[in-house]
């Protein structure tokens, strides 16, 4: 899951971004109103982390703006502000949710699970397909309730495929929503990290899990 963070405090945002990569999203970071809009224009966010006091325009600006140009990824709104008032200004102005500062990490990062699993239709908490079930809150994954141990990259890619089950997915697309702005590196990626998961879903339990298409990229095998 590609995620855009929008903070300018410099301590918070690293934080925040950290601890989102070790939980295997992938991060872009904004300081600003204006750099926010550009880059959610660029790329399509499955979420967007936005503080509410930014130099320029503030997120309520950034938000709504992304609203009028049917923007439409679920937006987490990060603010001191803490009256009604503020609250009530952030989710008509199209925010998804609202979290005061000061808070917990752990509060943020279900807050965001509960946002992509919204985005772009309702899924359920625990992912399953084919004999394999991926818990996004407690990190884990089994087949035939075998646990298989993933790196925080495999688990997002298998992920991002779970939660397009019937859909056949790019090479571009696993790419831009699996990886970050800042990723440097050969180009066949997504065809080295499918076959780390095949080598860990498919070989130890005979049958297979992600099928290729060729010319277009893969798809998860039908139950």
């Amino acid at each position: 899951m590609r995620i855009l963070l929008v903070e300018d405090e410099p301590k918070m945002a690293a934080a925040i971004a950290r601890g989102l990569r070790q939980e295997g999203y992938a991060v872009d970071t904004a300081t600003t109103g204006d750099e926010a809009l550009f880059q959610a224009r660029v790329y399509d966010y499955d979420a967007i982390v936005l503080d509410v006091m930014l130099p320029g325009r503030d997120g309520f600006e950034v938000c709504r703006t992304l609203r009028d140009e049917e923007r439409w990824a679920p937006v987490l709104m990060l603010t001191a502000l803490d009256q009604v008032a503020d609250r009530v200004n952030g989710l008509d102005s199209g925010a998804d949710d609202y979290l005061v500062k000061p808070f917990s990490f752990g509060e943020l990062l279900a807050r965001v699970r509960a946002l992509l699993r919204r985005r772009p239709r309702e899924r359920p908490a625990v992912l399953c397909a084919a004999g394999v079930e991926l818990d996004p809150a407690s990190h884990t994954v089994s087949r035939d309730g075998e646990p298989v141990d993933l790196t925080a990259r495999e688990f997002s890619l298998l992920r991002f495929m779970m939660e397009h089950p019937s859909d056949v997915l790019t090479r571009t697309s696993l790419l831009e929503h699996v990886w970050d702005e800042n990723y440097v590196g050969p180009s066949n990626v997504v065809d080295v990290y499918v076959g780390y998961l095949r080598r860990k879903l498919e070989r130890p339990f005979g049958r297979p899990l992600i099928r290729t298409v060729r010319g277009v990229g893969y798809t998860l095998e039908a139950e």
